[in-house]
């Protein structure tokens, strides 16, 4: 299990919802937790609502959509006396449900500025320090019960974000060592400013998906989960692949011939 008590843990969108849970849980278990996002006074007040529970939590001003901004959380990070032990690339935003045709570009591209873009910032600016530290550590991405199923129709902008992070989660699995974890996180319907409105009291409390959470990611599991019911829609997923590859694709003799992994493998072995 990832040791937590006497690190650091950073949270991108640490102030609110889901990364203010997760802050909760690492607090409660002896963590010190840096927390971020471009407003500073969320961040105090969020700071001031962690010490009330004797959590000991410190805010850095980061907008996640700044390639520099994100360097310098990690500076911050790093420049303490303790090791970084997990980042969670927490920060999200959500926009206006439209179909695809309707859909502002600006609105696209300003969401993935932050679902997507702020979470590849986050990896390529912990991965290089995390390496150099050399001690167990987990960086964790915020993907969406979306990257399985649309949970809500006419949101493509946002699901094609969260199934863009878990692509990129998988890939970057492979290019860092194997003492650093990286995983997704898949919420289904939690509490927060996400989901505000008439139905949010039916979401699972941020604190307990937080403390749900944590313990996959002190495990070093490669996704994180908290909603049982998800299953059923991707068992549902998984009986379309499943249907298509029978009819259009079944397995035969000598198909792993072109197995694009298996190819590369081979030609490194025989290479040396």
């Amino acid at each position: 299990m990832l040791e937590i008590e006497g690190t650091v843990s950073v949270i991108t969108g640490g102030a609110s919802g889901i990364g203010f849970g997760l802050a909760q849980s690492i607090g409660r278990q002896g963590g010190e937790v840096l927390i971020a996002e471009p407003d500073q006074a969320r961040l105090e007040a969020a700071c001031a609502r962690l010490a009330e529970e004797n959590i000991t939590a410190r805010w850095a001003v980061c907008d996640v959509r700044d390639e520099a901004s994100v360097q310098g959380l990690a500076e911050t990070a790093f420049a303490g006396d303790l090791p970084v032990s997990i980042l969670v690339n927490n920060a999200g935003v959500s926009s206006p449900r439209a179909r695809v045709q309707d859909k502002s570009m600006d609105e696209v591209r300003a969401l993935f500025d932050v679902n997507f873009f702020g979470v590849w910032h986050g990896c390529a600016a912990f991965a290089p320090r995390m390496i150099e530290q050399g001690t167990p550590a987990a960086i964790y991405n915020l993907a969406s019960e979306n990257a399985f199923f649309p949970a809500v129709k006419r949101s493509a902008a946002y699901i094609a974000s969260k199934h863009a992070v878990v692509g990129l989660t998988e890939s970057f699995r492979e290019d860092v060592p194997g003492f650093i974890s990286v995983g997704a996180i898949f919420p289904g319907f939690v509490q927060s400013e996400m989901t505000e409105g008439p139905l949010s009291e039916r979401g699972m409390p941020a604190d307990v998906f937080g403390t749900r959470i944590l313990e996959q990611m002190r495990a070093g599991e490669p996704v994180a989960v908290a909603h049982s019911y998800n299953i059923v829609h991707i068992d549902e997923r998984h009986d379309v692949l499943n249907a298509a590859h029978a009819k259009y694709a079944p397995r035969h003799e000598g198909d792993d011939s072109m197995d694009i992994r298996l190819i590369i493998q081979k030609l490194r072995a025989e290479k040396g």
